[in-house]
């Protein structure tokens, strides 16, 4: 049930929507909840031998549940559509609706597909969910990119300002392919998978995909329209490397970033020799930060300029001890990747734009 919460949009304009569905066929109960764009189902094992299909509040449902210590639960469902619920300590009535009244569930005819590890696609999601945009006059780049190869798999995010490129050469497809998944259902994924070493069924059809794995089955419509072309975005020529801690990097963009501009939150990044400047000014409040780090850097002289939240949430995503920064002129894309703590056949490559410097 708290799974399935994570579908159940906040203002539905079908009532229905705020249901869970119970089909229930003798010892085998399915939970369906649903947005009418992605629909997930759950099958449990319980002790009956009625069939039949209703509809109940979820909320309502679910906040009753939390409370109850581990035990069994008993549904009698009458003739007038009331459902009481009887627990080891009390019994408890609410209205249900109509069960035939819930959206039929998605049918994928004529399916493509694959098989990744739990774990790998929680992981392959949050390294790349926080690059989506959230611009509605864009809608392809308010999403998740998987491109299915016969050798790999690829899953791009971007909004423009960053882009995440992550990809996995020990998991491929029987035929290449790819299709823009939705944020919602790809933080219902993350959430479940996290830890979870066994493998997901991954199907899709030009207007759907399905996720199956033990006895959840998520189906989500996919985001309608052409990707952009993102490997012409990525710079091919890099000359000066910058090569430093990952957490004294982070922390210091962390701290100067306080000291910066509000509106533009821009740092400025000055590379020279064994050490790299990191400074922010707010010239409207007077206020100043800057800070030096040892680090390795191979390449001319620089400054560039980035906007800081970008960069924390980039640094923030990676789980390595060092990161390299490839950079080749102030008003160029910089590429970050982890130096180490990467499986076999992982790569990730981050893309942030730079900001124009106040001189």
């Amino acid at each position: 049930m708290q799974i399935l919460g994570g579908v159940i949009a906040t203002n539905n304009t079908l009532p229905i929507l705020d249901h869970i569905l119970f089909d229930l066929k003798e010892s085998s109960l399915k939970l369906i909840a649903s947005d009418l764009e992605t629909t997930i189902s759950a099958e449990l094992e319980v002790d009956s031998n009625d069939s039949g299909v209703i509809a109940l509040p979820a909320k309502l449902l679910l906040d009753t549940l939390k409370t109850f210590a581990e035990q069994p639960l008993t549904f009698i469902v009458s003739d007038n559509g009331t459902v009481e619920i009887s627990a080891a300590n009390g019994k408890y009535a609410l209205a249900s609706a109509d069960g035939n009244d819930f959206p039929k569930p998605l049918s994928l005819n004529e399916a493509e597909g694959f098989e990744i590890q739990g774990d790998i696609l929680a992981t392959a999601i949050s390294k790349t969910l926080f690059a989506a945009g959230n611009d509605d006059l864009r809608p392809v780049m308010s999403g998740v990119l998987f491109q299915c190869d016969l050798s790999h798999i690829t899953f791009v995010a971007t909004d423009a300002h960053k882009l995440v490129k992550y990809r996995r050469e020990d998991c491929r497809a029987n035929s290449a392919a790819e299709f823009i998944m939705p944020k919602k259902p790809l933080n219902v994924l993350k959430s479940i998978l996290v830890g979870h070493d066994q493998n997901v069924s991954v199907s899709y059809t030009d207007v759907n995909a399905k996720f199956s794995f033990d006895n959840i089955e998520i189906i989500s419509r996919l985001i309608d329209g052409k990707y952009p072309n993102y490997e012409a975005v990525i710079p091919k020529e890099n000359p000066n490397l910058l090569t430093v801690s990952r957490a004294q990097f982070l922390a210091s963009v962390r701290r100067v970033s306080i000291f910066s501009n509000k509106t533009t939150h821009q740092i400025r990044l000055k590379m020279a020799g064994a050490e790299i400047n990191i400074s922010a000014e707010d010239v409207d409040y007077s206020n100043k930060a800057d800070e030096r780090l040892s680090c390795s850097y191979q390449g001319d002289d620089l400054q560039i300029g980035f906007n800081s939240r970008f960069l924390t949430e980039m640094l923030n995503a990676l789980d390595c001890e060092d990161v390299q920064l490839a950079m080749s002129l102030p008003n160029r894309a910089g590429l970050l990747t982890p130096v180490d703590g990467l499986d076999a056949g992982e790569s990730i490559t981050m893309l942030v734009m730079p900001v124009m410097l106040n001189s």
